[in-house]
């Protein structure tokens, strides 16, 4: 706490300072009409002089004035009142909430009081959560903004491992650890957990915004553009800040039932076959309830609110039914994956939100967090005998294999089984704080914040070949990240410079630890060189991957936006940083707004950013043991201070670095219509990724490097590296238009993400960097073609909604754009991927998929029935829209040469199909 003393006894001196006497003194609170919450920062002026003062965090104002004048209370936000004195001492206030979907206060961004969306110097957009939740099928928070935000990408993976049972998304194509997300203007840590299996972001961690529930959440401010010198490491492509509830004195429950109809792809229509596992003509069944209640603590704004949320959702079983490959729509069997779809998760949370006004202070104290846990269940790869029988236990006495229950025979007589991943992984924050003022109008803010992220991994309904078929679940280790986040920070509003000036300065230190924990003996070992090695499916991390480290990180910043005029707004940042373990950075933004005219707003803004390689990077370790022959071997994801990684050449991993550019307008034509364009430039350098697989036995590589490799054991290698650079242009497009007339409303939203991304340099180390065939195995055609997947070319989506008295009707119309990838190709490289053609083999053509754009259609009513209960249903992707099949033309046999789930890998509007919802809401006051 040393580097904190400084501003400590700023705030202690601020404390202790005495209330001036005063001859003619008029205080009082002003507070939120709406739901009795203090409002800070309100502008309180006596009429006739001018002079005047702001509301502090607890809402409250004391002024002298003449007992025959007038105060006037404003703020951005609510309707403005006069109040004349008529000699009273004590004045309190309630002001009205004047905000619509167009007129909306952003906090994100900004160290003030906060501006009207339209005005910011940077684009944001704002999403009311419980209008985005309410009439959809779709249960989290990632899930709901990927169609609420055009910039807001995300994939749902199935069968990638850890990757199905955690929900990771981007903002304007960049890492899921390139986006710091907040909660409450706090830092919110990220995952323990690391892609990097045959993923979107492979190599990347990032945060579980799914973690937090959707109860507890008032609205989500997504900030578009570079925030490093604002926030710190993770914001290179933006800031999610997430604002918890502070209502009181009502009670919301809202309980919602929803599962996919899909007579194209769900097995169970055609479960005649024999070869895939189904469940009932309606899967993915899902049910969920959300509660939440708020209760005053005091008559100053005081307040407790708290939320549980508890998500369980079903399997869904996906193949193409048509297995006559001469149909233009049918492909062969799938043996490789015989239980394809997304997993089962059950899901319980709980977050608390509060504040409490320190008795006979300007200060308050206030606290927030919660716990989540996550139990899922998905099916990894097939097991088939007779393409791979040593991953088979062997038969007892020579009679057939027991368990039916997990090994099961197909028609034909293949015997087969599905090895089941499960996870149990543990989300819990918490942050506490005290924040005030000064009589001298110094704002102050003290905080301490928490959050863990534990993520283990289970084998269910499976076996280790090698040690027999008795033992059929097995504890496969895992991870636990740790961050504790200290803040201090001060700011003051100096209304006599130009039209206003913020100045906000403060430091924080963070503290993170990574730990990986190995499996049980039996998840991982070898006991039968005739056998295949470890769990099937997923075998556990061995204690040789095992790791514990920590790291600290110490930062300041100064940040101020000065009102020039009342039209002309210029902001500045700078943040310096040192870290422990990789060393130094500065970063700096400047951003600025010019209003040309009342309704239009020129802005734009300029910034470097970085962002530190995170622990699960630097020492994320993955050990799979292989017979190869009589001999057995490890392929090995190798951390980056291995002796492994060190041979091949391989440097220390340096932080990221990012400019950003951005340029834009927003015009108000008129009040009930808004437009917001903003075009951006994003280059990005050293981004980190996960290499591909080095063979121990290709002569062609360095010596060094080989003989290390085979002095350890070790088959095949991987790493992570700083190995790319990529630039991002794109533009967003935002129209709102929000009418209301009589018990009519009409509101109309289109928003929409065009964008390029560009890949400009492949950072090879020396040593792999001496033939192309050692480039293309650092990173192949195939891994490439994976970073611009993340990076969609179009996402445009139209909302439309009418309502009358208490029957409301919308839609929302999503056009997801074009996407390529590629597949192995028939040596398994990924590099300049070639199959054989099904009427020749002789002919090969190229091993590329090509999803094209595709429009999802949703379709929702609501019946407000009474005032308390409102009733929800609908469809989602009502036409039951699939993405294109991932297959070589001309090349059906080859349409499983793919990871993970062959022709049905991840896009973003998923392959699931139509999904009904009903859900009924409760608020009771």
């Amino acid at each position: 706490m040393k580097h904190f003393k400084p501003l400590l006894i700023v705030v202690l001196f601020c404390l202790s300072q005495p209330i001036l006497a005063q001859k003619i003194k008029v205080s009082g609170k002003v507070i939120n009409a709406s739901n009795g919450q203090a409002i800070e920062s309100v502008a309180v002026v006596v009429k006739s002089t001018g002079t005047g003062t702001v509301t502090n965090v607890s809402g409250i104002y004391s002024l002298n004035a003449d007992p025959n004048d007038v105060l006037e209370f404003s703020i951005i936000g609510f309707s403005s009142q006069s109040i004349q004195i008529n000699g009273r001492w004590e004045i309190n206030v309630q002001l009205q909430p004047s905000l619509t979907e167009l007129n909306q206060v952003v906090l994100v961004g900004s160290r003030g009081a906060g501006r009207i969306k339209t005005e910011t110097a940077v684009p944001v957009d704002i999403v009311n959560v419980k209008q985005a939740s309410l009439p959809t099928s779709r249960m989290d928070l990632t899930s709901i903004l990927n169609y609420a935000a055009p910039s807001f990408n995300y994939n749902k993976q199935s069968g990638s491992d850890g990757a199905d049972h955690i929900d990771l998304a981007t903002l304007r194509g960049l890492g899921p650890d390139q986006t710091l997300v907040l909660i409450n203007g706090k830092r919110r840590h990220q995952t323990a957990f690391v892609s990097v299996f045959g993923t979107r972001g492979r190599g990347n961690s990032g945060t579980d915004i799914s973690a937090i529930p959707i109860a507890s959440i008032d609205r989500v401010e997504i900030l578009r553009d570079g925030a490093s010198a604002q926030y710190g490491s993770d914001a290179i492509a933006g800031v999610i800040n997430i604002i918890l509830k502070k209502d009181v004195n009502v009670l919301s429950v809202n309980a919602g039932y929803s599962g996919y109809y899909d007579k194209k792809y769900n097995t169970y229509f055609k479960k005649s076959l024999g070869q895939y596992e189904y469940s009932g003509p309606v899967d993915g069944q899902a049910f969920n309830i959300n509660a939440n209640y708020g209760a005053a603590l005091d008559d100053r704004g005081g307040f407790f609110n708290m939320s549980l949320v508890l998500n369980t959702s079903g399997k869904t079983f996906r193949q193409v039914l048509d297995t006559n490959i001469m149909n233009q729509g049918g492909l062969p069997l799938n043996p490789y994956r015989r239980a394809n779809g997304d997993g089962s998760l059950t899901s319980i949370g709980t977050m608390i939100n509060m504040e409490v006004p320190i008795y006979n202070s300007n200060a308050t104290f206030y606290a927030f967090g919660g716990y989540t846990s996550k139990s899922s269940d998905a099916f990894a790869f097939s097991r088939n005998f007779s393409a791979r029988p040593e991953r088979f236990p062997n038969k007892e006495n020579g009679n057939p294999f027991k368990l039916d229950y997990i090994i099961k025979t197909t028609p034909d007589g293949e015997r087969y089984y599905n090895p089941r991943i499960q996870t149990v992984i543990g989300d819990g924050s918490m942050a506490a704080g005290i924040k005030g003022s000064c009589s001298n109008k110094w704002n102050w803010d003290l905080s301490n914040s928490i959050g863990i992220n534990t993520f283990h991994f289970y084998g269910y309904n499976t076996f280790n070949a090698s040690l027999g078929a008795l033992q059929t679940h097995f504890d496969d280790g895992g991870f636990r990240f740790l961050q504790n986040t200290t803040n201090a920070s001060m700011s003051k509003n100096f209304k006599s410079i130009g039209a206003g000036l913020n100045l906000a300065f403060g430091a924080e230190l963070r503290l993170e630890n990574y730990k990986l924990t190995a499996g049980e003996n039996a998840s991982y070992k070898n006991y039968n060189p005739s056998k295949a090695s470890g769990a099937q499916g997923f075998p556990g991390y061995q204690p040789n991957d095992e790791v514990q480290q920590g790291r600290s990180n110490l930062a300041g910043y100064v940040d101020v936006e000065f009102d020039v005029t009342k039209r002309f707004l210029v902001g500045a940042a700078i943040r310096l940083e040192n870290y422990n373990d990789f060393g130094f950075t500065s970063n700096y933004k400047i951003d600025s707004r010019l209003k040309l005219a009342n309704n239009f707003n020129l802005r734009g803004s300029f910034s470097t950013g970085f962002r530190a390689p995170s622990l699960q990077q630097i020492n994320f370790s993955s050990t799979f043991t292989t017979v190869q022959g009589a001999s057995i071997a490890e392929v090995k994801i190798a951390p980056n201070y291995s002796p492994i990684t060190k041979s091949a050449g391989i440097s220390e991993l340096k932080q990221e670095k990012s400019l950003n550019g951005s340029f834009g307008f927003s015009w108000k034509p008129v009040r009930e219509f808004s437009i917001s364009i903003d075009g951006y430039w994003v280059n990005v350098k050293d981004r980190v990724v996960l290499s591909g697989q080095f063979d121990a036995s290709d002569n062609t590589l360095d010596p060094a490097f080989t003989s290390t490799l085979k002095r350890l054991k070790v088959a095949y290698a991987q790493f992570f590296a700083n190995a790319v650079n990529t630039t991002n242009k794109g533009v967003d497009i935002v129209l709102e238009y929000n009418k209301r007339f009589s018990n009519n409303f009409f509101k109309v939203l289109l928003a929409g993400n065009l964008q390029k991304m560009s890949i400009d340099k492949i950072n090879v180390p020396a040593k792999l960097n001496d033939t192309e065939s050692h480039r293309q195995t650092f990173l192949s055609d195939r891994e490439r073609l994976f970073i611009l997947a993340s990076a969609p070319p179009a996402k445009v989506a139209l909302n439309l909604e009418y309502g009358i008295n208490k029957f409301s009707i919308g839609t929302r119309f999503t056009y997801f754009g074009k996407v390529e990838l590629n597949g192995y190709g028939e040596d398994g490289l990924g590099i300049n991927p070639q199959v054989p053609t099904d009427n020749d083999a002789s002919v090969y053509v190229a091993d590329k998929y090509i999803y094209s754009g595709k429009i999802v259609s949703d379709l929702y009513f609501t019946i407000k029935a009474s005032k308390q209960v409102s009733i929800f249903l609908g469809a989602d992707n009502l036409f039951n829209v699939h993405p294109d099949l991932a297959f070589a033309p001309g090349a059906k046999y080859w349409a499983y040469n793919n990871e993970p789930a062959g022709p049905f890998d991840a896009v973003q509007m998923g392959g699931n199909g139509t999904r009904f919802f009903t859900r009924i809401a409760l608020d009771i006051k």
